[in-house]
């Protein structure tokens, strides 16, 4: 199953992202943390410290994982002519969660009990001249090409606000949990996500975060109404491991906000993924980048890299 995490930016989307990774973790399910956010805290939410994390981004390596991921799939000529929506295709090269290839032993590094990838951070010679969706592409292709089962988890913590629409990466999710704070700029962002989810029959649910009496809670059902999932309490424990100086594991974690992460999981565990409908996206968004701007970037019909026999799911591991 695949999470995203959105929402405004301090809204604490990244620190409900590795509480549920860590509570996921805890309970010994599979799970994978994934950075998609353009300022790469993942990693010190989840509890490192010290030098950077010995993790090579997969924005800096995406030639590479085209190839990687291209297999022999005839469809797909070389790297040049495959964009971060190419979907897979027969002959593509399928991932596992976790699994023994060469993708995941490259890119995946431990941080606790929690294995993480990231995305990577704008360098020097990206400044004024790039898009940092352009490194998202590694994500997106991991995400066409992975076959994860049920009981397995990944864990996505997007850009903020609605920046997060900017590329069909929105479209690869389970379920995707708006966190946002009781103010009026909280739930300004979830206006926006609610309006062009419902146009793909994307799932949202709210997480309130931050919460501190009963007024706040009010405030959030005046404005979020049925999608208010559950909400998180301000939290000394959080910003205590924030500071460096928290005692115990996750634990330790507030008991009412212990329990709004098992809702989190229930509330994903309840939807089985929809694999004909991921697949379905997945293509609608090709073609329209294909349409758009990647025909005439490549010189080819990338139209054609969609395979109709193509089967999505675990079958396609046959």
């Amino acid at each position: 199953m695949r999470i995203a995490f959105v929402g405004k930016g301090g809204s604490g989307k990244t620190t409900l992202s590795a509480l549920f990774s860590r509570h996921l973790a805890r309970s010994g399910a599979p799970v994978l943390a994934v950075d998609g956010d353009i300022n790469q805290h993942l990693a010190e939410a989840l509890g490192h410290d010290g030098e950077d994390l010995d993790a090579p981004a997969l924005g800096a390596h995406v030639a590479g994982i085209k190839d990687f991921l291209r297999g022999t799939n005839p469809r797909i000529a070389s790297r040049e002519a495959m964009i971060k929506t190419t979907p897979p295709g027969r002959g593509s090269r399928l991932l596992r969660l976790l699994g023994d290839d060469e993708l995941h032993a490259r890119h995946v590094r431990r941080v606790g009990d929690v294995p993480l990838m990231v995305t990577g951070e704008f360098d020097e010679s990206d400044l004024g001249v790039a898009c940092y969706h352009s490194k998202l592409g590694g994500v997106e292709l991991y995400l066409n090409h992975l076959v994860d089962g049920p009981g397995e988890y990944v864990v996505v913590d997007m850009t903020a606000g609605a920046d997060a629409f900017a590329s069909g990466l929105f479209t690869r999710f389970d379920m995707t949990f708006l966190v946002a704070e009781p103010t009026r700029k909280g739930v300004s962002v979830y206006r926006q996500y609610r309006d062009h989810a419902r146009e793909f029959g994307i799932r949202i649910a709210v997480v309130g975060n931050k919460v501190t009496g009963e007024d706040d809670l009010l405030f959030l059902k005046e404005h979020v109404g049925d999608d208010l999932l559950t909400h998180l309490v301000q939290s000394p424990w959080v910003r205590a491991a924030e500071q460096g100086r928290a005692e115990g594991g996750l634990e330790s974690l507030e008991a009412h906000n212990r329990h709004a992460l098992s809702i989190l999981r229930e509330t994903v565990d309840a939807h089985p993924r929809d694999w004909d409908a991921l697949h379905r996206h997945a293509v609608e968004f090709h073609l329209r980048n294909a349409r758009s701007w990647a025909n005439e970037a490549t010189g080819l019909d990338l139209t054609s890299q969609v395979d109709p026999d193509f089967v999505p799911g675990p079958a396609s591991l046959a």
